[in-house]
């Protein structure tokens, strides 16, 4: 490796790797909302309670049977293959020309939202079931229930399995190239085919993906922490007393 040769190849297509960078920024972060959006939805209509009999039964039937396909197809297949079928299948079979940029966004949202799916129901059904109850008892349905006492508490939860999707989805996008997505690896494999210097070319791709996911990591987990809230909490109605002890504490020093 030549330190030489990396400093020429910043210098000479450091638009190139921004532009790359940038692209797999804007896909991923994207594609993480959409997925995680089309996550909760399926997770609440999953956890619906499925009545013995009745027509609302087969539909939900149905529904969850759809939905539970969706999940399987999309986790138990490579996004690559996704992304060819997606992006070149459609204008073969329906004659559709899809945008580059908008296919790959489809196609993280879609295989995102399948993973996402999955972990919110997991954080719906750790919730206690005596929360549940509780708001059946008061008259909520079930999606009142979810607004007003379930999703909060499943968002907090979710929150680190989120940042990992995140995370995974920065690095995923390299295999958008294979449809001409022009983001970070796809930039990077057009600069090393300029200078025929592949060592160093994907080395400063490889610091780039680094510097994009120690970034994202350090944010998500600052926001876990304010969410979190202090250590130590102090009851509203016990301020004063509080101040108060605090007080006679200062003034027995002084003393």
């Amino acid at each position: 490796m030549s330190l030489d040769w990396i400093v020429r190849i910043v210098q000479e297509n450091g638009p190139m790797f921004l532009r790359g960078a940038w692209v797999t920024l804007y896909i991923s972060i994207i594609g993480t909302l959409v997925g995680t959006l089309i996550g909760l939805v399926i997770g609440v209509i999953k956890t619906i309670p499925v009545p013995e009999k009745g027509a609302k039964r087969i539909i939900l039937k149905i529904v969850n049977g759809i939905l539970s396909a969706y999940i399987e197809f999309f986790r138990g297949t490579p996004m690559i293959v996704q992304a060819m079928v997606i992006y070149y299948g459609s204008a073969a079979a329906f004659s559709i020309d899809i945008n580059k940029t908008f296919a790959g966004l489809l196609i993280v949202s879609i295989n995102t939202g399948a993973y996402m799916a999955e972990i919110v129901r997991g954080g719906i059904i750790s919730v206690d079931k005596g929360q549940f109850e509780a708001a059946q008892a008061i008259g909520m349905n079930h999606f009142q229930t979810m607004k007003n006492i379930v999703l909060p508490q499943v968002v907090r939860n979710i929150l680190p399995a989120t940042g990992n999707e995140f995370v995974i989805n920065i690095k995923d996008t390299s295999v958008l190239n294979v449809i001409a997505v022009s983001e970070l690896f796809f930039q990077t494999k057009s600069v090393a085919g300029n200078n025929f210097r592949y060592f160093e070319s994907f080395f400063v791709a490889c610091i780039l993906y680094f510097i994009m996911t120690f970034t994202i990591t350090r944010i998500l987990r600052f926001i876990e922490k304010k969410i979190d809230g202090p250590e130590n909490y102090i009851i509203a109605g016990n301020q004063m007393q509080v101040a108060r002890v605090e007080d006679i504490a200062r003034k027995a020093k002084e003393v």
